[in-house]
């Protein structure tokens, strides 16, 4: 355990059996806690602004919205250096040290929230740091694929990204639990509004202990952090990580390559946000930003002298390749639409269905709170949990039936679900009673995060059968890097058209591009003379 390992050929079957699957199993367990950790720190802003709107902190609502939002960029933005991890310092000390430092933003944030006189610009730092946990998953996909052979890498990368991912799930779970313990001591602030967990709602007045919802991740992240170092192996081979060096430098390498993703996360934020909320004020739009973000992140990254450099120049090759680009606009459909909605849900269902939609003076006003309504925090769970839930089984469904063919399936339920959520999200956010309409927009959310649940499962296993090993770590990871702006730009658009009245039209623009991918899938992977055959 712990040792690195040379002549690692796991598509040799008698190696497989022999040495190969009991070695990559225990990488994988041992990956997918420390992966769930990274979800859990990166998203648990959807709730606790929630509760923080609970609880009567002073923002107003389109400042908390800017918290997942943040936290979403930056994760995305960090998947682009721990991409091309894996291959400059080894996949034991990459999970090792990315997993060590979750521990900053989860103890700042539970420091931070015990006062509520905390200024905005401490939680939005805290926010990007937590990015972090983000960055991780590009990481953890491209170490896991070069573990296992082939014929299972849907099951095996659905495994990690599935079970990782419930890391949203249980963070949804945990949270509101551990909110109502005074497990780490400090000072309890009541609520304002009624709150809620999985076995009902706490009245107002209840003292509650939100700082615990940072604390909590640091009961597993400290013996995690021994376990990937001493559990975890490092492949020394060429077509992996040829050139590992010390594990100092290692961490200096990881750590240096994180900062550049964390400046350049910051200054797109900075041209984006309004000047209320520390931006520039000069409110660039997001479409002219992002693809700026991703432009410059990747061209810093390639300007590293000496042997990173190199090594970077080497996994870049990946940009040479259209297929590169097909599944990154694919997996973007599902991963892009699985985590953003979860890092958005929360906060929608507060916001369309906690609040009457009333009329004044001829205006729509939606400030006046709802008693009917449902608690978002008995429901949010529901969507990451299915979707989490079923990433596994899309992955070997995929092996079975072949990934395009799956992924052509689930586009069409996408697109017809969300166009049934923003009809149903339009009808609540313009009524007195919008609970009247919460079930079928629930019902039709749920099924929205299966379809990408399974989508996830089934682009994996496509990645795995077009790229080789050498290529297929990099582009799961570049194509995860993507699809993670997701978890910004559903969040931040959502915010936009709630403050406009319009909440529907985000989703019906979704809907169009996953029209386009429906399109492109079929082109690539599953027209007569398609470049792979429903791989």
């Amino acid at each position: 355990m712990g040792q690195d390992l040379r002549n690692w050929n796991v598509e040799d079957e008698q190696f497989w059996n022999s040495t190969g699957k009991k070695i990559a199993n225990r990488n994988l367990w041992i990956s997918i806690p420390a992966l769930l950790c990274g979800f859990a720190v990166w998203l648990y802003w959807g709730i606790i602004t929630v509760q923080m709107i609970n609880l009567g902190y002073p923002f107003e609502k389109s400042e908390l919205f800017t918290l997942s939002a943040i936290a979403g960029l930056s994760g995305a933005t960090l998947r682009i250096p721990s991409t091309f991890f894996i291959r400059i310092a080894g996949g034991r000390n990459t999970i090792f040290w990315t997993t060590t430092l979750l521990i900053l933003p989860a103890a700042g944030t539970g420091l931070a929230l015990q006062n509520a006189d905390t200024p905005l610009w401490v939680f939005q730092a805290l926010a990007l740091l937590s990015g972090i946990g983000g960055g991780n998953f590009a990481s953890s996909m491209s170490n896991i694929s070069f573990f296992f052979p082939k014929k299972v890498q849907g099951y095996a990368l659905g495994m990690n990204a599935g079970l990782g991912n419930f890391g949203v799930t249980t963070m949804q779970v945990v949270i509101p639990a551990v909110m109502t313990v005074a497990m780490f001591g400090g000072p309890g602030r009541a609520l304002i509004n009624a709150s809620g967990t999985l076995i009902g709602k706490i009245p107002a007045g209840t003292l509650t202990y939100i700082h615990n919802a940072g604390y909590v991740w640091l009961i597993p992240l400290i013996p995690l952090a021994f376990l990937t170092w001493f559990g975890m192996n490092n492949i020394r081979d060429e077509h992996v990580s040829p050139r590992i060096p010390n594990p100092i430098v290692a961490f200096a390498i990881i750590t240096g390559m994180l900062l550049i993703g964390l400046v350049v996360a910051t200054v797109g934020l900075w041209l984006m946000l309004p000047a209320k909320v520390g931006g520039s004020g000069l409110n660039v739009d997001k479409l002219i930003v992002i693809p700026l973000v991703v432009a410059t992140t990747v061209g810093l990254l390639y300007l590293i002298p000496g042997a990173v450099g190199r090594n970077l120049s080497r996994q870049y090759r990946i940009f040479e390749n259209k297929h590169t680009w097909a599944m990154t606009i694919i997996y973007t459909m599902t991963f892009g639409s699985f985590i953003g909605y979860s890092a958005a849900f929360g906060l929608t269902i507060k916001v369309v269905f906690g609040f009457k939609h009333l009329v004044v003076d001829g205006v729509l006003t939606h400030s006046t709170v709802n008693p009917d309504g449902p608690s978002a925090l008995m429901y949010v769970w529901m969507g990451p949990f299915i979707g989490a839930l079923i990433r596994p089984v899309g992955g070997m469904i995929a092996d079975k039936m072949g990934g395009a063919k799956v992924t052509h399936i689930i586009s069409a339920i996408m697109v017809a679900s969300t166009i049934g959520v923003a009809y149903f999200l339009q009808k609540a956010y313009a009524s007195a009673t919008p609970q009247d309409y919460f079930l079928p927009f629930m019902i039709l959310f749920l099924i929205l995060f299966t379809a990408t649940g399974i989508g996830n499962g089934s682009t994996f296993r496509t990645i795995a059968a077009v790229f080789d090993k050498e290529q297929a770590g990099p582009v799961l990871g570049w194509t995860s890097a993507v699809a993670a702006y997701g978890a910004f730009f559903i969040p931040k658009v959502f915010g936009e058209q709630m403050k406009a009245g319009t909440p529907e039209n985000a989703l019906y623009g979704f809907a169009v591009f996953y029209a386009v991918c429906i399109v492109i899938n079929w082109w690539f992977y599953l027209r007569p003379g398609a470049y792979v055959k429903n791989p």
